[in-house]
Parts: C-alpha cells; sequence; structure tokens
C-alpha cells in the first residue's frame, strides 16, 4: 500500500457491506465474472470501485508492452510480445499498480477494442495496433457508469472479453490477440432504465444498493466525507492500517484458492436450488461455484460450507429470478436458507453413497482465518 493514492479508502466506506462483499470477491477470484451495483445516485458505487484497485497488490508486467502481459503467463501474452519472445528478445519485467480504467461516455467499438493500421500493415508489412480500453484495464478493473445507457453492442463486446480474458482484433485478413482479464463494475439506476435480460444474465453478480437509513450511519458518511476533503492525505493516513489489513486478506485468499474443495453433494445442492427457483441456463450454477469458493477462501478455509452458497446465491440471483408483477427478489432470497436444506435433503436421498471431494487445486494448507 502506498501513501500517494488519494482515493477514499475502501474500508472507510460506511456500511454497503454486500457490495464490498460482492467486490472484495472478483479481486479474490476474477474468474466469477464482475459485478453490476444497481441504485440511486449517491450510493458510493464509483468510490467503492476506485477504493478496491488501491487495494490490490501491484503486478508485474512486461516491459515495452501496452497490454500488461504477465511475466509468468507465456501463454496469455499478447501478440508482440510473443513475436518478441519467438525471436529471441529478453523479456524484462517491471512492477506497475493494478490499473483502474473507466470507460468513456459515447466510447465508440473502437475505442474499446483498439484498432489495426491496415494502411501501414500494407503499404510497409508493419503490424500495428493501437490499444484500447480493454487493452488498458487488463490485470485490473473496468469500470463503466450507467451501463443500462451503452449501446447494448458496447456491452456484448465488454462482456465477451471479460467472460474470454482475450480480445482479439481482425481486419482485412489481419489479427491481433491480447490479454484481457478484468474485473468489470457496472453502476446503473434502474429508474434511468433496464438492460436486456440477455445481458444482465452475463453480469456475474448484482447487487442492489439504497442510501444508508440509520441516521447514526448518515452522520459517519458525512463526518468522513467532510476529512477527506479537507485533508485526503492525512484522511487516507488515517484508515491505512485498515487498509494494509484488507489489502493482505485478499493476499492470503488469493493464495488459498486454489486448494478450496467441493463435493458431488455441493454441485447437486446448487443444481437443485436453480432448477426449483426456477433459473434459466447454467450461468449462474457456475457463478455461484465459484462465488462460494472464494468465499470460503476469503474466510479462511479450504473447504464449502452451505453459508458459503448461500452469500453466493444472495449475489448471483436478484437478476436472474424470475419475477412476477409486484413480486419482491428480497423475499426469495430470505428463504434460501429453507431452499438449500431441502436441495441438500433431497440430493442425500438420491445419492446415499459418500460425498467425493473435488479440489479445485492440489495441496491442502492450513490457512490461517481471517
Amino acid at each position: 500500500m502506498q501513501a500517494e493514492r488519494l482515493v477514499f479508502p475502501f474500508t472507510a466506506i460506511v456500511d454497503q457491506e454486500r457490495m464490498k462483499r460482492a467486490l472484495i470477491l472478483n479481486a479474490i477470484n476474477f474468474r466469477i465474472g464482475g459485478v453490476l451495483i444497481r441504485g440511486e445516485r449517491g450510493t458510493a458505487k464509483s468510490t467503492a470501485a476506485r477504493a478496491l484497485a488501491a487495494l490490490l497488490p501491484e503486478i508485474e508486467v512486461l516491459l515495452d508492452g501496452a497490454f500488461g502481459c504477465d511475466p509468468g503467463q507465456p501463454a496469455t501474452w499478447c501478440t508482440l510480445c510473443r513475436e518478441r519472445a519467438e525471436n529471441g528478445e529478453e523479456m524484462l519485467h517491471e512492477t506497475r499498480k493494478v490499473p483502474f480504467v473507466e470507460l468513456p461516455v459515447g466510447a465508440t467499438e473502437d475505442r474499446v477494442v483498439g484498432t489495426l493500421d491496415i494502411e501501414r500493415a500494407i503499404q510497409k508489412g508493419e503490424r500495428r495496433f493501437e490499444p484500447g480500453v480493454l487493452a488498458a484495464a487488463n490485470r485490473g478493473i473496468l469500470y463503466v457508469d450507467e451501463v443500462n445507457l451503452l449501446d447494448d453492442h458496447i456491452v456484448d463486446v465488454l462482456l465477451d472479453a471479460a467472460a474470454m480474458g482475450v480480445n482479439t482484433v481482425e481486419r482485412e485478413g489481419i489479427s491481433f490477440q491480447h490479454p484481457s482479464r478484468f474485473i468489470l463494475v457496472g453502476t446503473m439506476n434502474p429508474e434511468e432504465g433496464d438492460l436486456r435480460p440477455q445481458l444482465l444474465d452475463r453480469f456475474a453478480l448484482c447487487v442492489d444498493v439504497v442510501g444508508v437509513r440509520d441516521a447514526q450511519s448518515r452522520m459517519a458518511i458525512m463526518e468522513r466525507n467532510l476529512a477527506y476533503e479537507q485533508d485526503p492525505e492525512g484522511f487516507y493516513q488515517e484508515w491505512l492500517p485498515q487498509e494494509k489489513e484488507l489489502a493482505h486478506q485478499i493476499e492470503e485468499a488469493r493464495a488459498i484458492l486454489p486448494h478450496v474443495h467441493y463435493t458431488r453433494a455441493d454441485l447437486a445442492t446448487i443444481a437443485v436450488m436453480m432448477a426449483d427457483l426456477g433459473v434459466d441456463g447454467h450461468r449462474a450454477d457456475l457463478v455461484i461455484l465459484k462465488t462460494a469458493t472464494a468465499h470460503a477462501a476469503w474466510e479462511g478455509r479450504t473447504r464449502l460450507t452451505d453459508m458459503d452458497i448461500i452469500l453466493a446465491a444472495q449475489l448471483a440471483l436478484p437478476h436472474r429470478l424470475k419475477r412476477k408483477p409486484f413480486d419482491e427478489v428480497q423475499t426469495s432470497l430470505e428463504s434460501l436458507d429453507r431452499r438449500l436444506g431441502q436441495a441438500r435433503k433431497q440430493t442425500e436421498e438420491q445419492s446415499p453413497r459418500p460425498a467425493e471431494a473435488l479440489p479445485v487445486g492440489e495441496g491442502d494448507p492450513t490457512p490461517k482465518k481471517v
């Protein structure tokens, strides 16, 4: 952690625990697939996204590259870095801060994915790629405000890149590829219009936030914001111990994550729950499993519990549950404990043999409770 990062500290955000949990779990496991935060203005949505980037550990990247390629993952390198390595160049690297990139309002597809200079390729035989937003956000956080007001095609491009972890641009038979692994954070005010269901489902997690109602908490929000405005550096230093502790916990959870085990009974329970709730497709099942394993790692455990699955479902289902007119999604979420119990019972009745443990990774460290 470095004092020059004068963003509002993540740990100083009052309440909004579910939103903060969703962001932290994505930081632990990039493969979850991002989070959509819906709610009224002034509820710390963008503040939390920016603050999360300041928490993440610095990353090693290859020098002379605009794509943040990971020196330890040659299979994911961009086309340019692979060609340099094949030509025998020494692949030097350096340490950088995790990028936080905000999608510009009115961004075009070329601005997002990048462009190939076709004229230069034809005239000089050189492949030149102008990086876009996806390149800048690699291994960091891509923040999209008012995502519901973006063109559907642009949203599709962002979600495809987040899911695939790679961006490929092809023009006139010439192609360029670079890694595009990032935490996608989209925010929106539902009163200004919603996303199409197909796009909603592509966001892994969803959190609905409202303004804090408790008077004491509202006072704390005012006091902390005023203190930050008057002395950003002093305020940051005051919260630095808490920031360092949270950053350390995220690093520990990342180390534990590959060793988290789940069982076939866990898979069956999730599947039965999703079928019982009438959730379409299979994306929710996979998201819940990934999120539950990240939560177990966050808790310092290498085995899933029912609470991991319930908390993951609370984040993965708000935008996927089918609603009849005037129905409240929250009512369904409150019954998840009961539904999980029923799913466990049904799973045990159908499969009396002992559940087989399925490790995410190998080894079984003895993690410290965080």
